[in-house]
């Protein structure tokens, strides 16, 4: 697992991009992988842990409505944990998980399933997965999809970045 934090954490001091993580069923899991790398601290701002509903509400203002209505593992909450972290954090780069690890089901949902929040620079995107093992593998699982999605991203930055320049120098 070290192998792609060791990746992020050089793409992120390359692109002199910050990230933090708001964090539920993986409970800091993240954004501790990011802190075990060499020079994390020039990247990684902080990371709320909200594993309990209470703390969605009192540190990232998730609603308790929009709890209520939709449930922790939704979509929806992790778009607002996402959304707001990266405002609270003030971050470039904000990653939100909510999920079910397992060993029963939650709120209807199987263990397993995941929902992620990313913010990016002005953009966002949530995904849903499905991830099979015990409560310790997919939570690991979650982290390190998380750390591949906020990769390809960072690395389509750079390409469009490198084409842009590109351009100018063509003009």
């Amino acid at each position: 697992m070290s192998k792609i934090f060791e990746e992020l954490v050089h793409q992120l001091q390359e692109q002199k991009l910050t990230i933090g993580s708001v964090e539920s069923l993986t409970a800091g899991m993240f954004s501790s992988s990011i802190a075990d790398i060499p020079g994390a601290s020039k990247v990684l701002k902080g990371a709320l842990v909200t594993y309990a509903s209470d703390l969605k509400v009192s540190l990232v203002d998730v609603k308790k409505t929009d709890i209520s209505h939709y449930g922790v593992v939704s979509k929806q909450v992790v778009k607002i944990m996402a959304l707001n972290g990266q405002k609270k954090l003030q971050t470039d780069i904000v990653v939100s998980f909510s999920g079910n690890a397992g060993p029963t089901v939650l709120e209807n949902k199987l263990p397993g399933e995941v929902y992620f929040g990313f913010a990016i620079l002005d953009k966002f995107f949530v995904r849903h997965k499905y991830f099979s093992g015990n409560r310790q593998e997919v939570r690991t699982k979650s982290v390190i999809y998380a750390a591949k999605v906020v990769l390809s991203k960072i690395a389509k930055l750079k390409e469009n970045h490198y084409k842009y320049r590109e351009g100018e120098k063509n003009d």
